[in-house]
């Protein structure tokens, strides 16, 4: 496990945004509650409560990866009307103690579904 530090920042703040995840024309996440991950120099992630997703649309995959900043990431394949986006979402079940916020919350990868985001930013 590595604490993220001023080489490797890592910060979690609330989004003031609506977030609303789409695919194949139908909603499977929407939330004001998202956070958003900001991670060196990589893209913001936002990561949505699990209570705002439409976990009927998700199927657990065998894909798993390990970051040494936040553990182990498990992954949803998503289907709608026959069509899947694979291993197009994950999240840190338990999450090491300086991302702690993130638990209980789903990422999306925008290159696979919709993610929008309504004011703010």
């Amino acid at each position: 496990m590595k604490e993220p530090g001023p080489d490797h920042p890592i910060t979690i703040e609330p989004s003031d945004s609506t977030v609303t995840v789409t695919y194949n024309g139908r909603t499977i996440a929407r939330s004001g509650n998202a956070l958003r991950l900001r991670e060196t120099t990589l893209a913001p992630v936002l990561y949505i409560p699990q209570s705002d997703v439409d976990m009927a649309s998700l199927e657990p995959t065998d894909h798993a990866t390990y970051c040494p900043y936040k553990g182990d990431a498990s992954y949803w394949t998503v289907t709608v009307d026959g069509q899947r986006a694979e291993n197009a979402v994950w999240a840190y079940a338990e999450p090491y103690p300086a991302v702690t916020a993130i638990k209980g919350h789903l990422a999306f990868y925008s290159d696979r579904v919709e993610v929008v985001e309504d004011g703010g930013g």
